[in-house]
Order: C-alpha cells, then structure tokens, then sequence
C-alpha cells in the first residue's frame, strides 16, 4: 500500500505537534511520561519565582515547580510534583529561597523528623528566606555613606592642596632637614665626648659595682642584726620579765621596811645603833671582858685550881 505524500506531511505535522506539545509541559514543569506526588505550599510573596523552578534538598533536586494560584487574600498557593520515590516527613517546611546575586528563585525542602509522611496533595508549611540582594542592602548602604564621605574628605585635600600650602609644606620638610643635620652633629659629639670619658665612664662603673657590693654586705649583716634583736626580743618576751620587777619591787620595799626598823628604836638593832648608852654599855662591857681576857691570861690560877688528891688550895 502507497502512502501518499500528503498522509506523510500530516502525520509528521501531527508528531512535531505532540513533541512540542509534550516539551512545553516538560518545560512547565509537567512530565507527562512520569508519575509523581503533588504537594502544595501557602506563599504571602512568590516574587522571582516560576514554573519549572526546582524543589531541591541539601542541593539535590528532588521534583519542580508545577503550578501557581492567586488567592482571594492575595497570597499564592503553589504546587510541587516531587519524585514518589521520596517520602517527605508531614512537617517539612517548604522555604521559598534565593539561588543566586540576580534574584533567582528555587524551592528548598527542610525534612522534618516526624514519622509520618505527607500524603498525595497535602499542604507543607512555608516559609520565605530574603533574598541575597536584600541581605546585602545594609552593607550597600553603608558603603553608599562611605563612598560619600570620602567625597568630602578628598574635596576638602583638594582645597587645602594649593599652592601656599604646598609652600608651606615646603618650609616645613626644610626645617625638619635642619633639624635632623642639628641632631646628627649633636649626636657625633656626644659619641666622642662618650669616648673620651670611656676610661672615666669605667672607673665609676667599678666603683659602682663595689658600693653595690659592700651594700650588699651591709644589708645582710643588717638581716643579721635584725635576726638577732628577733632572737633578744623574744627571749625577752619569753623570759617573764614583768614577775621578775614585781618580784624586785617586792625585795626593795622589804629591804626598805628592814632598813626603816633598823633606823628605828623598837628593835634591838636600831636600840644598837641609835641609842648612845646601850653603845657606851657594850663598849664598857667589852672593855672589862678585855681586862678579864688578860689578866686570865696573866693570872690563871686565880680562876683556875685543881690538886691531884683533890684537896683546895686557898689564895
């Protein structure tokens, strides 16, 4: 059987028309040869998305963007096909997320742990990350007061580089040229003044070194000293010194109250001493013990006598 050219042309008019059909719903999102699991998501702004914009998780593209729908109350209910070979937790959160500089747009899945999976057309939580150009408008505003005050401050180096000042600035270099040759001869005759007195220098250098060692000395044997008034002081403190003066006080007034019974007449001592003719008695009385000595000495046998047959003989 012939086919005729014109059935040719209709049927390959017919197939390109499938194939475009069939790669505009591709494109949108619509993946006629594949089944998968629709799930939708509440947006209060979908601004920079789109159909056919990826559902990714960790990065990993999982499903596309394949519908959007104004609501009444101005937000937008969007719809995902996800590959039925992930099983999403019921509490995954659907974040609307920035994708790069230029405001492009993707869905980012954040698992949930629970352990019941979202069935067929459920509705995940959303929410909606800003977008990277948002998050850089503080920094742009910053660098836009920046810029504009260093404006000013080159505007203003502007004006103070003019030609007097420039002058000026001249004069100064000038002087501090001069100021430095100044220094530089200063210093060179400090150095040979330095050299010069280097044998002096050492000498008191030495006589330093031996004033810091005799003072070293002298403050060890002050350590000494004081160690040793320590050592006095405590045997002082350990010698119960106080007892001691009580105890002197208490010899002195009984040597005072002796002494003021001796001064008196009561006792014989003080009769001895203070009273003339008890004096005069013991010296009488010693006087006639003397002459009784003596002439017992001279005279014996007046006081002494004795016979061998016992008899008495008279003087």
């Amino acid at each position: 059987m012939k086919i005729s050219n014109e059935t040719k042309i209709g049927a390959l008019t017919a197939i390109s028309i499938a194939v475009l059909i069939i790669g505009y719903s591709y494109l949108r999102g619509n993946d006629v040869f594949s089944r998968s699991n629709k799930y939708y998501a509440i947006y209060r702004s979908v601004e920079g998305l789109t159909v056919s914009k990826p559902v990714l998780i960790n990065g990993f593209q999982i499903g596309r963007v394949s519908g959007m729908k104004l609501r009444q109350d101005g937000t937008t209910i969007v719809e995902f096909k996800i590959d039925p070979d992930y099983n999403i937790p019921n509490n995954t959160l659907a974040k609307l997320e920035s994708t790069d500089l230029l405001g492009g747009k993707a869905i980012v899945f954040e698992m949930g742990n629970s352990k019941e999976f979202a069935e067929n057309k459920d509705t995940l939580r959303a929410d909606i990350q800003g977008s990277l150009a948002e998050s850089l408008q503080p920094i742009q505003r910053k660098a836009e007061l920046l810029i504009g005050k260093v404006d000013s401050s080159l505007a203003a180096i502007n004006k103070i580089l003019n030609p007097e000042f420039q002058k000026n600035v001249d004069r100064s270099f000038a002087s501090i040229a001069n100021s430095l040759q100044t220094l530089e001869g200063t210093t060179k005759k400090i150095d040979n003044l330095i050299a010069s007195q280097t044998t002096h220098i050492n000498g008191i250098l030495a006589n330093a070194e031996v004033a810091s060692a005799g003072l070293k000395t002298t403050v060890n044997n002050m350590n000494d000293v004081t160690g040793n008034f320590k050592t006095v002081s405590t045997d002082l403190a350990n010698s119960h010194i106080k007892e001691t003066l009580d105890k002197a006080n208490q010899a002195m007034s009984d040597l005072q109250s002796t002494m003021a019974k001796v001064n008196s007449k009561d006792g014989s001592l003080g009769l001895l001493l203070n009273d003339k003719q008890m004096y005069n008695n013991l010296t009488e009385a010693t006087k006639n013990l003397n002459e009784l000595f003596i002439d017992l000495k001279a005279h014996p046998k007046r006081y002494v006598s004795f016979s061998v047959f016992g008899g008495k003989k008279d003087n």
